[in-house]
């Protein structure tokens, strides 16, 4: 039996026909991960904790950047340079202080999906990284977890429900059924590097917590073996079915000890061995390095404090001719395509002297 304060509380989704008293007893019980409290994680806390869930942990090792502040509307002005995960419980518990939330602020890597992935039923990935994306989608197949996945870039999002359990007993398709091997580094550009819409994130976090909602209580149909995609500029939806792919299977860890050993860094081109990496600081101190910008032309902040010549990465190959015998370092956004770029430039000229900038131009102070 519900309190009176409770119904209150409650009262415009109790009414809904097929909802009532069950399901919200559902989800005051329900235990919810959500691994990111950025653009997709803001929204998606905001209305499971509205919603009622009932024990939510968060989980992220950012602090809250001016930067952020058009799209994770959770985090004002003051909060700047606090962390996320402080700030978001804060304001999640006066939103609706019923509700139980633990945080931990730490990269999100095997030990924590180990750790924390026992005590909840279901994920929400809000990362905006390939290694996080196929970390957690492994760990939520050996764990059995359903996934409730999101992605965002530019004007387009993406929505759909990994491995959850069909009405047969069989878990639906996971991430990598889609895509069994992420792509090559620089191949597809972050948020950091592409950019999003301010708006974007907003829609596709509240389409996660729908999803959430809806496994929780078994209301309607869940987005599984399916994949939403959103378009801003022509509030277009579309929806792909999605089907077992038999080359995923071999992509998979078979046993916790196999995906303890994995290094998702280098499968996601983060990190690629033998590469040398210079850091702001480093390069700041040499005067003997040829810098070369391979981000694309339209691409902020462009690089005043240094001289610096402009070749975007798909042209590099047709360019190595103006870096004969030079001493290079490669500079983009983020470190991936610059990374990228000092394979091709190796492959130029195994014995260069070649190296990429760590962090990128995210890594260098901000210019008043």
């Amino acid at each position: 039996m519900l309190s009176d304060k409770t119904y209150d509380r409650y009262q415009r989704q109790l009414i809904l026909k097929g909802f009532g008293a069950a399901a919200q007893d559902k989800l005051a019980a329900a235990k919810v991960l959500v691994i990111g409290a950025g653009g997709l994680g803001c929204p998606a806390l905001q209305y499971l904790v509205a919603a009622g869930v009932g024990h939510l942990g968060i989980v992220d090792n950012d602090v809250v950047a001016i930067s952020n502040l058009h799209r994770q509307v959770l985090y004002d002005h003051e909060d700047i340079g606090k962390p996320k995960v402080e700030v978001a419980s804060q304001k999640l518990t006066r939103l609706n202080p019923g509700i139980s939330i633990q945080t931990w602020q730490v990269h999100f890597g095997q030990q924590q999906c180990a750790e924390l992935l026992p005590l909840y039923e279901i994920v929400v990935d809000g990362t905006d990284n390939f290694a996080s994306r196929y970390l957690i989608n492994d760990a939520c197949v050996l764990w059995q977890k359903p996934l409730v996945f999101g992605a965002v870039s530019q004007f387009e999002g993406q929505v759909a429900v990994f491995n959850s359990i069909r009405k047969d007993g069989t878990r639906s398709v996971n991430y990598r059924d889609l895509f069994p091997l992420p792509p090559a580094a620089g191949e597809v550009l972050s948020c950091a590097e592409a950019g999003v819409l301010g708006v974007l994130p907003g829609v596709i976090g509240t389409m996660q917590a729908t999803e959430v909602i809806k496994l929780i209580t078994g209301i309607g149909e869940l987005l599984t073996d399916r994949l939403l995609t959103y378009n801003a500029l022509t509030q277009d939806f579309f929806t792909m079915q999605l089907e077992s792919n038999p080359a995923a299977v071999d992509h998979l860890p078979t046993s916790v000890d196999s995906f303890m050993k994995m290094d998702y860094e280098v499968l996601c081109g983060n990190k690629i061995t033998g590469i040398d990496e210079i850091s702001y600081r480093e390069l700041a101190g040499r005067q003997d390095l040829q810098i070369v910008d391979v981000r694309d032309l339209h691409e902020q902040p462009r690089i005043t404090e240094f001289s610096c010549l402009t070749i975007p990465l798909k042209e590099l190959e047709w360019n190595l001719d103006e870096l004969d015998g030079k001493k290079v370092v490669f500079i983009c956004q983020s470190g991936k395509r610059s990374m990228q770029a000092v394979q091709v430039f190796r492959g130029y000229d195994p014995d260069a002297e070649v190296y990429y900038l760590s962090g990128g131009v995210n890594s260098m102070p901000k210019q008043e």
